[in-house]
């Protein structure tokens, strides 16, 4: 078998047990069961955290991280986009300039502020996030 032959095997099978993966997610969903399948990976902590929970709990949150990470992506691209036309604008510093209003910037003064005093670690060193 030549090496060309071998890495469409794997990818052949990659596929299919992916395609498996999403099939069992797909019944485990509908039928609101647990079949035990091996989804992503997790930890050992995390599979003792999840455990405690009902499992409609956790097929109803499997179906929000979907839609998290869809509204996640298009803060983060609304974000880029403000920051990428204001630093054309105004240069590095342009948080810093007239353009964004005090009370918009005291306000986040104000969360970054209850972030650290809550011992959250920042999300983030750029205010705008």
């Amino acid at each position: 078998m030549t090496t060309t032959e071998a890495l469409e095997k794997i990818k052949v099978f990659g596929m299919t047990n992916q395609m498996l993966c999403e099939d069992l997610q797909r019944v485990e969903t509908q039928y609101k069961i647990e079949l035990g399948h091996v989804g992503r990976p997790k930890d050992v902590a995390e599979a003792s955290y999840y455990a405690q929970f009902d499992v409609a709990v956790r097929v109803e949150a499997a179906t929000m991280r979907e839609h998290y990470e869809v509204f996640y992506c298009l803060e983060k691209s609304i974000r880029s986009i403000i920051s990428e036309t204001l630093e054309e604008a105004e240069k590095a510093n342009w948080w810093d300039t007239a353009r964004i209003p005090e009370i918009i910037k005291n306000d986040v003064k104000g969360r970054i502020q209850k972030e650290v005093d809550t011992g959250m670690t920042r999300r983030s060193a750029d205010a705008i996030d």
